[in-house]
């Protein structure tokens, strides 16, 4: 008989136990008040009335679905089925008593009854919260059920570490009770290791989670490529389980030397896991090459990718990094981060500066004299910039003016600026103003020769801020609805630390004037994106968290692209990387049209602003909804 089958029976005959014990204990309390429990009746048909009670309680609360979970997963709904058992089975006795010439008193069936109910209910939950819990430092902790799902080496590690947990409460591995596995394998379907039966395969894992009442999910197939653990993921995802992964452990299972439990390493699973693509990387010896001993400034230097860009930047031995940002709390913590990981002699200079101020940063460019400049400052909030375009060009636009013709006159080595996807065939005035900044990198790589100018393109980055993982997490958490502004928009999606890794490599690949661009793999529609965060909550979409459709932004489009029709695209020696090519870009005319926007945005004109950017930029459709 299967473990769960076992305790069904042992808990069905504890209730039988249970009433019969309550019918006694109510015959004693009556005849300690010198009352009969049955009218006119003998000795004998008191113990038939509490056999049949018995037996009618039983099948009363089978019928009432009181053995249809297990005690230890027992919540209100279920204890009142517990109570409807005992009423029912209680009056079906009474009813019946007639028959054997067995009336009992009023009080004898009121007391029998609350005594059995009170012991089931009782049982249940004495048994739930002191048999199946554990304690650790004098805490305790309910016993997680759990799914694995691989049935390898590396989950024969685990319920070993479980097995032995026993005797070391300390061993995370202590929390879990492995109830079933799973495997796509069809020669392991159907057996078991150490005990735990392999149910079936991964598309079972909704319904066997169902079955087995399980609480987590442990994906326990290091070697899995990110195509297939996304397959895995998106059916885990289904369930309201909580999911944990185990990481690449390739060599930890090959030789066994780490000593570190496998099971404490199980990671709870993140957004990128959804992805579905291997995580892009590159071989950065050349990236160290052209960093190493050189004094590097980041723009933007306490943004999303501009933080990044300075912890990676500072691995590469750099002999100093000057950190720009107008926004000092972000900088702030990014210079307090690289200090706390490095020490303070580490030569970090954070400096709080508006990139639209010429001046400025032309006495920063003369008194640090960068080798290598990472453009990263730019406002790219895209509903925000619909509002003040002028604003939105005087940062964006001019301020990459400012920064790029600096990095010329100062003999600047490499000049980097990250561009976004929405620089394609613009629809909103953000990405209208990053194409513009594309062609004036274009401009000055084409019409200066000491510093090269090279531009990197990617689409949105999970986390950074102002992206949408950060605002759903935000409406999760708060309860409120998480909003999608239409169901059929879709993007691409990278890290933050791959976007990052785009933009040093492509430093050190760039020859001047290319816009490097990322192989981003399929798109995701945000939707998709939504639901799967949800269920990383442990909750259910459209259940547990509704989701709202509010309608395209002004300025948004449903569909991103990376590259503009008019530029092609060339390979590169990585294969994950490609070049979109240089666009002829007429010096007077763009500088004369770049002017008059200078003096439109100054004024404060938004109208004329808008008019102007896109005559500058001829792909330019505004869509102001």
């Amino acid at each position: 008989m299967e473990k769960m089958n076992i305790r069904k029976v042992v808990l069905m005959f504890a209730d039988a136990f249970i009433v019969f014990m309550s019918g006694g204990l109510a015959s004693f309390m009556l005849s300690f008040f010198w009352l009969n429990p049955m009218i006119d009746s003998s000795r004998k048909s008191l113990i038939i009335y509490i056999l049949i009670n018995m037996l009618m309680c039983f099948f009363a609360l089978y019928v009432c679905g009181a053995y249809n979970k297990l005690w230890r997963y027992f919540d209100a709904k279920d204890y009142l089925s517990c109570v409807l058992g005992m009423f029912v089975g209680s009056g079906i006795t009474a009813l019946m008593s007639s028959t054997f010439n067995a009336q009992p008193r009023w009080q004898y069936i009121l007391i029998s009854f609350v005594f059995g109910t009170v012991g089931i209910v009782l049982f249940r939950f004495i048994f739930r919260k002191t048999f199946l819990t554990i304690a650790v430092d004098g805490k305790k902790y309910q016993k997680q059920r759990t799914m694995i799902i691989g049935a390898g080496k590396a989950c024969r590690m685990i319920l070993d570490e479980i097995k032995n947990a026993a005797t070391d409460p300390k061993n995370p591995a202590h929390k879990y009770e492995p109830v079933c596995l799973i495997d796509d394998d069809p020669d392991k379907q159907g057996t078991s290791i150490m005990g735990i039966p392999v149910r079936g395969n991964t598309h079972d894992i909704p319904t066997w989670c169902r079955k087995e009442a399980v609480d987590l999910i442990i994906l326990a197939i290091p070697s899995l490529n990110e195509k297939e653990k996304k397959r895995i993921l998106d059916i885990a995802s289904e369930t309201s389980c909580k999911i944990k992964i185990i990481p690449y452990l390739t060599e930890m299972l090959a030789d066994g030397t780490d000593n570190k439990p496998i099971i404490s390493q199980a990671k709870d699973i993140r957004i990128e896991d959804l992805l579905g693509r291997e995580p892009v990387t590159f071989d950065s010896s050349d990236v160290k090459s052209y960093i190493a001993n050189k004094v590097v400034m980041v723009t933007g230097g306490g943004g999303s990718i501009g933080s990044e860009l300075v912890r990676q930047i500072v691995n590469y031995s750099p002999k100093q990094i000057i950190i720009v940002d107008i926004y000092e709390n972000n900088a702030y913590e990014i210079q307090q981060e690289i200090f706390m990981d490095y020490g303070r002699d580490i030569n970090l200079i954070t400096l709080i500066a508006s990139i639209r101020d010429y001046d400025k940063m032309n006495l920063i460019f003369k008194t640090y004299r960068p080798n290598i400049v990472f453009h990263a400052a730019a406002h790219k909030h895209v509903p925000l910039m619909e509002t003040v375009p002028e604003e939105a060009v005087k940062n964006n636009v001019f301020g990459t003016f400012n920064c790029a013709t600096l990095a010329e006159y100062y003999n600047v080595e490499k000049f980097v600026m990250i561009s976004t996807d929405k620089a394609v065939n613009p629809t909103n005035v953000m990405g209208a103003t990053k194409r513009c900044c594309e062609m004036i990198i274009q401009y000055m790589a084409q019409n200066y020769t000491n510093t090269d100018f090279i531009t990197t393109r990617f689409g949105n980055v999970l986390g950074s801020n102002g992206s949408v993982i950060p605002l759903f997490k935000r409406q999760i958490e708060t309860g409120k609805p998480v909003t999608v502004t239409d169901p059929e928009i879709i993007r691409y999606f990278m890290t933050i630390p791959e976007a990052v890794s785009l933009v040093l490599k492509a430093g050190a690949m760039a020859q001047g004037g290319e816009i490097f661009v990322l192989d981003m793999g399929e798109p995701v529609k945000i939707v998709t994106l939504a639901e799967n965060l949800i269920r990383l909550y442990g909750k259910v979409p459209y259940q547990d968290v509704e989701i709202k459709f509010t309608g395209l932004r002004p300025g948004e489009k449903l569909y991103e692209e990376l590259l503009m029709s008019e530029e092609g695209l060339k390979e590169t020696a990585n294969k994950k990387i490609f070049i979109g090519n240089q666009i002829k870009i007429e010096p007077d005319s763009f500088l004369g049209a770049l002017q008059e926007l200078k003096e439109a945005a100054n004024s404060n004109n938004s109208e004329l602003t808008l008019k102007l950017l896109a005559q500058i930029v001829p792909t330019f459709h505004h869509n102001a909804n």
